[in-house]
């Protein structure tokens, strides 16, 4: 009994070390991953979206790669914050592969994919807007809002077979505001603060440059409201 005493004392550092080197190091990794995870939500919550960008990436890059669940939830989380940081296509991009990569995986959360579409078609709809100050032909920014459009139907039919009265009426809200920006006259348009999501957005024919000074200008004149009714993120023109 004593022997036995002695080698099971004998035998905890080689345990302790094969914790250590196997499943310890992947919980180092996820506490690493969790710390800069919480200081990229401060950061988002301060207004410091620079930072809370460099936070989110130094968390994804921490996490183990078999957390795909987790990986997908900072890169969405990521996407949201660059649509607030003056980086709007670039979040559309990644949110559309983003939407893509979890209907394609059937072991995604629901709730994520409706939370990535949700933030997919807030995306499209202010690329829309972009787009439509820019002076871009119809061919061009018809097929963005169309998109914005399809996803917003799609979560107001899923909220209505859910029973979720309050979520159909909201997604009902934001497919009207994505009608009303397609059918509104430029001019119309062009009378209407810009919402936030767009304002500061460094993008070329929304790749690229921010709207004209020319444009900017003119809205802040005018500063009226056409009666586009609630945006996708909540807010009022």
């Amino acid at each position: 009994m004593r022997l036995f005493a002695i080698l099971c004392w004998l035998s905890i550092p080689v345990f302790a070390w094969a914790y250590h080197v196997g499943p310890g190091q992947q919980q180092m990794q996820l506490d690493q991953a969790d710390a800069s995870l919480q200081q990229a939500k401060l950061s988002s919550q301060k207004g410091d979206f620079d930072q809370a960008k460099q936070s989110f990436a130094k968390s994804l890059s921490e996490i183990p790669e078999d957390r795909k669940t987790e990986q997908r939830k900072i890169r969405l989380a990521f996407a949201k914050t660059q649509m607030e940081s003056s980086e709007l296509p670039e979040a559309r991009v990644a949110l559309e592969g983003l939407l893509k990569e979890l209907e394609a995986d059937e072991t995604s959360s629901p709730e994520l994919i409706k939370e990535t579409r949700q933030a997919l078609a807030s995306a499209q709809y202010y690329m829309t807007w972009l787009m439509r100050l820019e002076g871009l032909p119809n061919t061009e920014w018809e097929p963005e809002i169309e998109a914005s459009r399809q996803h917003y139907r799609l979560m107001a039919e899923q909220a209505k077979v859910e029973g979720s009265s309050e979520e159909f009426v909201t997604r009902q809200h934001d497919l009207e505001a994505a009608i009303r920006l397609a059918r509104m006259d430029l001019s119309e348009l062009q009378a209407l603060n810009l919402p936030c999501q767009c304002k500061g957005c460094c993008s070329g024919q929304c790749q690229g440059k921010k709207p004209s000074q020319k444009v900017a200008k003119k809205n802040e004149k005018k500063g009226k409201s056409a009666n586009l009714g609630p945006l996708p993120d909540g807010n009022g023109s």
